[in-house]
């Protein structure tokens, strides 16, 4: 993972939760992570990171995620194993 995906990855485990991280750069560092992210229908995301599975929405028309989605990442990167 390259610099500017750690601090994104930082981001999602900042205290207090951010509500401005960009949903863009939340997909390009799982990707770098290894995760695979196939669409959904609408607005979902689905991604499969070592072995974990989780559905995510595509904040819109904003394009920052909420705090409630960053909260549901962190759970999902932890469950999957990347932390910062």
């Amino acid at each position: 993972m390259g610099p500017k995906h750690q601090r994104t990855l930082e981001a999602i485990f900042e205290d207090p939760v951010r509500p401005n991280i960009a949903w863009r750069d939340i997909e390009a560092m799982l990707e770098a992570a290894g995760a695979e992210i196939t669409e959904g229908s609408g607005s979902r995301v689905r991604i499969a990171l070592n072995g974990i599975r989780a559905v995510f929405h595509r904040p819109h028309p904003q394009k920052e995620t909420d705090k409630g989605a960053v909260k549901s990442m962190r759970r999902f990167l932890t469950e999957a194993g990347v932390t910062p």
